[in-house]
């Protein structure tokens, strides 16, 4: 009961906040934060008495739910999570509008937050995740700046296109073994044996929780969603949300693909990449909240590769294990420290550009020391929580090197390289906000007093204290280790980790060292000018407008343009029926004398043209249907005069050369080809401007996997 009250209570208490908002404000706020800390209650009461619980025949096949050590933890973080957010709230939003919305929101997505994590099946998961993905995207769009609208866009499109593409991987995985239950994978997935369709639908799902997760190449919402949302919405963004895309890729990985060495290979690769081009994109950023976006990207890679080395690792992934579990829990502490204490330099100043908010934290101690606990965390400085984890996966990259050679050993370099340019984009976050002064407006903020409220600063004050645990990691860190481990299927220790001996402190000197030459030859010299940060990054080397916005905004309509004016012009069936029509009216005229074969002969003529015109306006119903649907009439667009002029003096061309070789027509090939054009065009603008690809991705999924049922079946 607990389990579903963990679930199921915020969203209730979702639409009475709203209600409470319209009468007072204050009041609504002293009841949000009852339900945050009511939810962490809540998760405390469960981890000690709930275990399984269901809801039967509910969208069909219902809904079930378990709770375990690995799911005890995190439930327990994100509940704490949720309740400092919305303890720091208030003084954030003091003067923002559109609150009740956001609160609304927030409430609807910490209870599915919560059922992600506690689903006991994939089907389960796939429809909280999916709920999750639609009201958390209220928090990207809560701003409504033009900004905010188009990062929210980029948002719910990669949530959508993944979430179906997710889904057409688990009717695969349906099909294939009978079950989602994630306890029943492995096993049915061992007597199945290793099928080419479990690795196409794993890749399916991987594409979806991958997206969630912020996994390249499908990072792009990520540097967007975050600068543009609410500093307590990007915590949870960044602390939270991107865990539930990580969990369904343990999912995959501990269990449909446990100890697997071509699944452990494929997740290392892209955790590798991940890791590395999130902080370069962090050290080149000089937005504060981007870099910290970026920053998150880098260390879902962090995890993503320590999750390949559970599979390269197989039965002795102790290590890989315990380091996947701590530095998730480490990094979703990391960013609501960081996070909160951006969204304290916001709620000041408005403004987020380093040279703009440079100096603000000199004189202001309680900021300055969560800021730097938080980014000294993340830069895996020894006696912090960010260190263990770090070695943790460090010393299982190692580990891997002595069975695979100098490819995992590579990986080790560029481990090591990523958790430098960590150490030196967090010295330069904070050098710029806590040591630089402002060259016009120091005074002033250095006068700012009374920057947070009581509330605020408590819940800033509660945030830091876990990353100190790395003082004592035998009696703290060991033990949430040892709690979330057995969802991994993780071994046991071999031996006793001695976290500050000379080997493990080595690995993190060469980070720190990597980080200081970094910032010291690179960041100081070339990323400032006259004084100020610049952004080197070139603007260009934007995946998503360099290959998502055109493959889905140019090339598939033009695609489906170009079929559906092919067909919606008959130029296909119009020659088909026409044959069929002479067919029938020579018939006719053979056998019309002939009294016993002329009946016939007219019934055949008139089951012929009835047949044709079925076929030949089949096409145009079907457009005529689309248009009046999915396809309706958008407001006219403007023509491009660059294009049309090329079309229609490329035209012109065709109808000289026509008239040289003496062919004269009602048509002439430059009209005709002009007409074409112009057919195209405006069909691809239709499609452009009103198909929905989400929906457009679902019908080619469920196409395709109907086609593979047919074929295997």
């Amino acid at each position: 009961m607990l389990i579903l009250l963990l679930i199921f209570l915020p969203m209730a208490l979702a639409p009475v906040s709203w209600l409470l908002g319209r009468r007072s404000k204050s009041l609504r706020d002293g009841f949000v934060g009852f339900a945050g800390l009511l939810e962490l209650v809540l998760a405390a009461l469960a981890v000690r008495s709930g275990t399984a619980a269901s809801v039967p025949k509910l969208c069909t096949m219902g809904f079930s739910f378990v709770m375990d050590g690995f799911r005890c933890l995190y439930t327990v973080i994100f509940a704490c999570m949720w309740a400092l957010t919305l303890l720091f709230s208030p003084d954030y939003f003091a003067h923002h509008h559109n609150r009740n919305r956001y609160y609304c929101f927030q409430l609807l997505t910490l209870g599915a937050t919560m059922g992600v994590f506690l689903a006991a099946d994939l089907y389960t998961a796939f429809v909280f995740f999916e709920i999750m993905s639609f009201t958390s995207f209220v928090w990207v769009i809560q701003e409504e700046t033009a900004g905010a609208i188009r990062a929210a866009k980029t948002y719910l499109a990669v949530a959508v296109i993944g979430g179906l593409v997710a889904l057409m991987g688990l009717f695969l995985l349906w099909n294939t073994l009978g079950t989602l239950t994630i306890s029943e994978l492995f096993p049915t997935a061992q007597a199945a044996g290793k099928l080419p369709v479990l690795y196409t639908a794993g890749v399916c799902i991987l594409f979806g929780f991958g997206a969630k997760a912020g996994m390249f190449p499908l990072h792009i919402w990520l540097p967007k969603a975050h600068p543009v949302a609410p500093a307590p919405a990007s915590a949870l963004l960044s602390g939270a949300l991107t865990k539930t895309g990580v969990w369904g890729i343990l999912v995959l990985s501990c269990n449909l693909f446990r100890d697997d060495p071509a699944w452990g290979t494929l997740i290392l690769c892209l955790g590798a990449v991940t890791m590395l081009l999130g902080a370069v994109l962090a050290l080149f950023s000089i937005d504060l909240k981007r870099t910290l976006a970026c920053s998150s990207m880098s260390q879902i890679g962090f995890i993503l590769t320590g999750v390949g080395m559970l599979g390269l690792l197989g039965e002795e992934n102790a290590l890989a294990a315990r380091g996947v579990v701590l530095h998730m829990g480490n990094h979703s502490v990391f960013k609501l420290v960081l996070f909160l204490c951006a969204g304290t330099v916001y709620r000041n100043l408005h403004r987020l550009d380093l040279n703009e908010i440079r100096g603000f934290g000199r004189k202001k101690p309680l900021l300055k020391l969560c800021f730097l606990i938080g980014a000294a965390g993340i830069a895996g400085v020894p006696l912090l929580s960010g260190y263990v984890s770090k070695t943790l996966l460090h010393e299982s990259i190692v580990e891997g090197a002595a069975h695979y050679g100098w490819t995992l050993t590579l990986v080790e370099w560029v481990f090591l390289f990523s958790g430098g340019l960590t150490a030196a984009y967090m010295t330069k976050l904070y050098v710029a906000i806590f040591v630089e002064k402002h060259p016009t407006r120091q005074t002033e903020f250095d006068g700012m007093k009374r920057y947070l409220n009581r509330p605020a600063a408590l819940a800033l004050a509660l945030a830091a204290p876990p990353i100190l645990c790395g003082i004592l990691p035998n009696q703290t860190m060991e033990w949430a280790a040892n709690l979330g481990v057995d969802f991994l299927h993780g071994a046991p220790l071999a031996h006793a980790m001695h976290y500050f001996s000379l080997e493990n402190l080595k690995g993190a000197a060469i980070s720190l060292a990597i980080g200081a030459a970094v910032y010291l030859g690179i960041v100081r010299p070339w990323m400032r000018r006259d004084g100020n940060y610049v952004n080197r990054w070139p603007e260009k080397l934007d995946l998503e407008e360099l290959v998502y916005r055109p493959l889905l905004l140019r090339l598939l309509p033009g695609v489906f343009g170009a079929v559906s004016a092919l067909f919606g012009e008959n130029r296909l069936t119009a020659p088909l029926c026409r044959g069929l029509m002479k067919l029938s009216a020579r018939l006719a005229a053979l056998f019309g004398e002939n009294r016993i074969t002329a009946p016939v002969a007219g019934a055949t003529l008139r089951t012929a043209k009835t047949l044709s015109h079925a076929v030949s306006d089949s096409t145009d119903a079907l457009v005529l249907g689309l248009r009046q649907t999915v396809l309706r009439q958008s407001p006219p667009e403007n023509e491009d005069p660059v294009t049309a002029s090329f079309a229609y003096r490329l035209g012109d061309r065709l109808d000289r050369a026509a008239r040289r070789r003496g062919q004269r027509g009602k048509q002439t090939r430059g009209i005709r080809f002009y007409r074409s054009w112009r057919t195209r065009q405006q069909t691809g603008r239709r499609i452009r401007g009103n198909l929905s690809f989400g929906l457009l991705m679902l019908a080619l999924g469920l196409c395709a996997v109907l086609g593979w049922l047919l074929l295997h079946v």
